[in-house]
């Protein structure tokens, strides 16, 4: 079984850059690339026009000239960082925000890991600008998107990229919690609420009901295939990998062996 192709990205591998994608997003692309960051890690600040506070999500690792240029781009539009939100705790997102915190003077929301002052529906203000706490467990326990109401956009982290899939990232990521992540946010694209995507790595995603679509048909075909590998007689996540992902490249196994992992979790829960 193949896996149905993702809609076309809005930037080819290489090409993104960040900037100024929506009347209140703006991403600040980390120097971070790789095989698991794509481009980099987005950061994003969420500004209302005219507005003099900002919010910042995920400051990415722990890179002191990407956060200080965090702290100039905001400046540089006549406002401060009032508050600090993470998607996640990955140090790829997270690592940075200690440091972060003491070059705005910004306090960090998050789920866990020493902050839990999210939660799901949880509703924020910051000069004029409204966004909502949606919570999308799954990549792991404590992924949570934000909905940015005016822009008709989801700002998901890892949950959904801006090019190809995510992992589910075991044992703390979690596959049914994922697909129900998934349903969530197809939901949301579904009744108009959100339109566009604004990930955690990659090109903005325009078309969010198309990619939320291609990554829940990928899913179901994976996990088919995972079953199947199994019943064809792979013993061990490493033999099931070989044999799933071989169209994927070798670099990205370790992390492809994460996601198997959690889909022999599920199926083992069903069986």
């Amino acid at each position: 079984m193949t896996a149905t192709r993702p809609p076309e990205p809005s930037a080819a591998v290489g090409d993104w850059q960040g900037g100024q994608v929506s009347p209140r997003a703006l991403c600040i692309l980390c120097p971070n690339p790789g095989p698991m960051t794509l481009d980099g890690t987005n950061t994003w600040v969420l500004l209302e026009p005219g507005a003099t506070e900002a919010l910042v999500i995920d400051p990415g690792p722990l890179d002191e000239a990407h956060l200080r240029a965090v702290v100039a781009a905001v400046e540089g539009r006549g406002a401060r960082v009032v508050q600090t939100l993470l998607t996640h705790g990955h140090a790829d997102h997270a690592e940075g925000a200690g440091r972060f915190g003491e070059l705005s003077g910004a306090p960090t929301r998050a789920v866990g890991r020493g902050h839990d002052d999210l939660a799901d529906g949880t509703e924020l203000r910051v000069g004029g600008l409204e966004l909502r706490v949606v919570a999308t467990p799954g990549h792991t326990s404590d992924s949570v998107s934000f909905a940015l109401p005016a822009d008709h956009a989801l700002l998901t982290g890892d949950t959904v990229l801006g090019r190809g899939t995510t992992v589910v990232a075991h044992p703390d990521g979690e596959l049914a919690a994922y697909l129900e992540s998934l349903e969530r946010i197809a939901h949301l694209t579904g009744d108009g609420e959100v339109t566009a995507i604004l990930p955690g790595h990659g090109p903005v995603v325009p078309d969010a009901a198309a990619m939320v679509a291609f990554y829940r048909t990928h899913r179901a075909e994976r996990l088919e295939q995972v079953r199947q590998a199994v019943a064809d007689g792979a013993s061990g996540v490493q033999q099931v990998v070989e044999r799933v992902y071989a169209d994927v490249p070798r670099e990205v196994w370790p992390a492809a062996a994460l996601s198997v992992a959690a889909q022999l979790d599920y199926l083992r829960g069903r069986s």
